[in-house]
């Protein structure tokens, strides 16, 4: 396939084929480079001017992310002072997850600050997210020029060469979507030198000492960050909880209110079709025979859905749902977790109380868990994900003795 090809196959939502088609002549910058952080702080000052950006709280986490401050002290953490120059790698092809509307700019982020050329393949489905990030990233770019040629995004249906095409471009390849999407990628060939990062498909669930949720006053502000969590991305992102764990001895009492003021701020702000519905209760009845003993807890609509486990398997996480789908169980010592975190796919465990809880459990050497942050923050991206330290994956090192 050659250039003159792609305009007629290849929407360019960021950036142009005719420019894309000298990104091999440029250069590689380095980490965290000054240009790239005036860019991106210039860029959160637009994301946060908009008054379109505060309807969704997933674009405003992300305009606050690349403030200079914030940049900064992520240079400070990710490039010390250790003498050894570092350069990116080049181009990467970063493939974005079709669920989550602000991933493309997060993984576009990383890349920029490693000091690479991006090109980046934003989801086909349209959402508002994505618009209001594309024009942002636009109209920042008009006062940026030398940022111009490091950032491209592409919309088109799937296809082989094509993939083969921007594949065969890249320095890396960064896959988010799941384990099919990452088979399909990996059938198209990489250049000898260049690496892969695959963000593979995972799970994620919730510990919530109901001793310490009780003791707290602002339980809305909790139900708020549950919600961003979980329903905000339709349950559908890899760090969204499908199952809550309670621990502590006044449960009964604390999952009455968590639920209760969870359901309030769905039923105010969650759209929920009736497609959604149905598929919520044939999961329901899938996991009624897959987990012997599974009870369905009463709530007020089919908004929440809540399975009551009597005991920890490793088929649980499998029979998982979105929309606001949620398996519960009852804890009596946080090594009964051991079997859903000794499975590679656990990513994320969100949690309310202290963090101290989950040492026994890591003192076992499980095989899964790359995150233990607070509920409202299993969303936040950070420079190593899922296990991969991403300033060390997308630059290279000069050695000169």
């Amino acid at each position: 396939m050659e250039y003159k090809e792609l305009p007629a196959l290849v929407e360019y939502v960021i950036g142009s084929c005719e420019e894309q088609s000298r990104i091999e002549t440029i250069h590689a910058r380095v980490p965290f480079d000054d240009e790239v952080i005036s860019f991106l702080n210039d860029l959160s000052q637009t994301i946060r001017k908009n008054p379109e950006s505060r309807e969704y709280s997933d674009v405003a986490t992300f305009g606050f992310w690349i403030r200079k401050a914030s940049l900064e002290k992520m240079r400070n953490e990710y490039l010390p002072e250790d003498g050894r120059i570092k350069r990116g790698r080049g181009i990467l092809f970063h493939i974005a997850p079709s669920n989550v509307p602000v991933n493309f700019a997060y993984s576009l982020v990383a890349g920029l600050l490693t000091g690479n050329a991006n090109i980046v393949r934003i989801p086909g489905k349209h959402f508002p997210q994505i618009d209001i990030l594309v024009e942002a990233i636009r109209e920042t770019l008009i006062r940026h020029e030398e940022i111009r040629p490091y950032v491209f995004c592409v919309r088109y249906e799937r296809n082989r060469e094509l993939n083969d095409f921007f594949s065969g471009l890249s320095d890396v390849r960064i896959v988010w979507g799941g384990d099919h999407t990452i088979q399909e990628l990996r059938k198209s060939p990489l250049p000898p030198r260049s690496k892969e990062i695959t963000f593979a498909d995972r799970y994620s669930f919730c510990v919530i000492d109901a001793d310490t949720y009780l003791s707290m006053e602002d339980k809305d502000r909790v139900a708020q960050s549950f919600y961003n969590d979980t329903y905000l991305s339709d349950q559908n992102a890899c760090t969204s909880p499908s199952l809550v764990v309670w621990l502590g001895r006044q449960r009964q009492q604390a999952k009455e209110i968590f639920w209760s003021q969870l359901h309030r701020i769905v039923r105010e702000r969650y759209e929920f079709s009736a497609i959604q519905s149905v598929n919520k209760l044939m999961s329901l009845c899938r996991s009624a025979v897959a987990l012997p003993g599974i009870c369905a807890e009463e709530t007020q609509d089919n908004r929440l859905t809540r399975m009551f486990i009597k005991e920890i398997n490793d088929k649980v996480m499998d029979n998982r749902e979105n929309s606001g789908f949620f398996f519960e169980y009852d804890c009596e010592d946080i090594r009964e977790l051991q079997i859903i975190c000794e499975d590679k796919r656990c990513q994320t465990i969100g949690y309310i109380g202290d963090k101290v809880m989950f040492e026994p459990l890591l003192e076992m050497g499980v095989r899964g868990v790359d995150r233990i942050v607070p509920v409202g923050a299993t969303m936040d991206f950070d420079l190593v994900w899922d296990g991969y330290d991403l300033v060390s994956e997308l630059t290279r090192v000069v050695g000169v003795r």
